[in-house]
């Protein structure tokens, strides 16, 4: 009851009120500054690796294409991981969490995307993206008031992150339930927290559809246009559906263990380090290529386009190829989360779908099963947030998620539990046993920590969901009753 009340009396306050005006105002400028974002690295990405090789003579990349264009990716990210304010933006190891980026750190955010992302580094975009989000946001507040009030400055770069992640992620209902997942708070915290999220990213929902198709450039959205032929799951399903989720989330762990001992080895030397991961990732790539006698494009960048071209036509690949895949591109994306720029989900979901298609020939396992359980287990392994993996494995599968859903919510919990099993060592409090008070979001992928006041971060670290695992980073002091501030949220 006494619960209830002040959720009232927040709804009334006038701060809250004017924060809710901006987290609406903020989501148009956050639209339109993603969509111009992923559209020009789409049209980078298209032009990088299929506009150039067949003016070169090429029907489609050669095999050795990776080689220069990952080398050149390590060049130009070198001098911005060690020498810009926000060195780039976080190391994608330790998820999407951490501190937030503020404005002061955009640049170099945008230009370690927008340069080397395109020229096949193994990573999404949904990093880089929230950094924007969340940098756009606090400049709403100047740095005065971003000191002074660090609980206006989580709530509103919150916002602006949820906004900028809607927009790749299938609209607002998957970027809110991320937050709601990730925060970990109580119900009356998570409503203040939720309302400027939703707002800022249905708003933000709008703009960023409607002026795509106004323009009519391609985003390179995370979507399934095509997925294989609707099948219910039977228990033939559950009985292979189990246990592959089960290795799954044993390759995209140990992947995710190659991006830390890559993360240690670049923290010295870095701009030399940094180069020659890019490299080997060039060199894995190429790999790829040379194995299968496939396009290396396959194995490259994020894995958008890969996975709509894998649902759409499962049975074009064969198990070795798939295998191959998710082995160069599995050891390919390790690196660059320790070492290059960008988000570790994007990658993930695709090393997921292709284990479960390459194992889809199994007797009483179907094609369709086989690519859901491989969505939701890779999803759930790198995020650790069983939910919002399911919910998006769900709007991927489009029509078909319903007869998959028992299927779907199952091994995400599979995922989930064999990653955080395999990822804690002995003795260690699981998820959300950290020590303290719940954290805002900043514990989880969707972290957004209070703002320093030399707009390049916060320096608060608190206990968040855990702190811990691929989707952990730095989390933000507990959400404090901003009535408690003179009646300003």
């Amino acid at each position: 009851m006494a619960e209830a009340t002040g959720l009232r009396e927040m709804l009334h306050n006038r701060g809250y009120a004017r924060l809710l005006v901006a987290s609406a105002v903020i989501g148009v400028p956050i639209a339109l500054a993603c969509f111009f974002f992923v559209s020009a690295q789409h049209q980078l990405q298209h032009w990088v690796w299929e506009t150039l090789p067949k003016k070169a003579g090429y029907d489609q990349a050669p095999w050795w294409w990776p080689l220069p264009a990952l080398l050149l990716a390590g060049l130009i990210l070198a001098p911005i991981v060690t020498r810009m304010p926000g060195r780039g933006g976080h190391v994608p190891v330790h998820g999407l969490g951490g501190p937030v980026l503020g404005p002061r750190a955009l640049p170099g955010v945008v230009l370690a995307a927008v340069a080397t992302l395109p020229l096949g580094v193994v990573l999404g975009p949904e990093a880089p993206l929230m950094a924007v989000g969340s940098g756009l946001a606090l400049l709403v507040l100047r740095p005065a008031q971003r000191e002074a009030e660090p609980q206006a400055a989580m709530v509103l770069g919150t916002a602006g992150s949820t906004a900028a992640i809607s927009t790749i992620l299938g609209g607002p209902v998957v970027a809110a339930v991320l937050m709601l997942e990730a925060a970990g708070l109580a119900a009356p915290r998570i409503v203040i927290l939720l309302l400027p999220c939703l707002l800022a990213s249905g708003v933000g929902a709008l703009v960023f559809t409607g002026f795509g198709n106004w323009t009519g450039l391609s985003i390179g959205a995370l979507s399934l246009p095509e997925v294989p032929p609707p099948a219910s799951p039977d228990a033939g399903d559950f009985l292979w559906g189990v246990p592959l989720a089960v290795v799954l989330a044993f390759v995209v762990t140990s992947m995710h263990r190659v991006g830390r001992v890559t993360a240690a080895w670049t923290g010295r030397r870095t701009a030399l380090r940094t180069v020659l991961c890019a490299a080997a990732v060039g060199v894995l790539l190429a790999a790829y290529a040379l194995l299968t006698g496939r396009t290396p494009t396959e194995a490259a960048l994020s894995g958008q386009a890969g996975l709509a071209e894998l649902a759409a036509h499962p049975h074009s690949w064969s198990v070795g190829a798939l295998l191959v895949l998710m082995l160069c591109k599995g050891l390919a994306w390790g690196v660059c989360l320790g070492s290059l720029r960008g988000g570790p989900i994007f990658p993930a979901v695709l090393i997921g779908a292709a284990g479960g298609v390459a194992v889809s020939g199994l007797p009483g396992l179907g094609t369709t099963p086989a690519l859901a359980v491989g969505l939701v287990t890779a999803a759930a392994a790198i995020t650790r947030l069983p939910v919002t993996s399911a919910v998006l494995a769900m709007l991927l599968l489009g029509p078909d998620a319903q007869q998959q859903m028992p299927l779907i919510t199952v091994c995400a919990v599979v995922g989930f539990v064999t990653a955080e099993l395999l990822e804690r060592p002995p003795g260690e409090p699981a998820a959300g046993a950290g020590d303290g008070a719940p954290g805002v979001p900043g514990a989880g992928p969707t972290g957004v920590a209070a703002q320093g006041a030399d707009g390049t971060g916060g320096a608060a670290e608190g206990a968040g969901r855990a702190g811990r695992g691929p989707g952990a980073g730095g989390g933000a002091a507990p959400m404090e009753d901003p009535r408690a501030e003179g009646g300003r949220p």
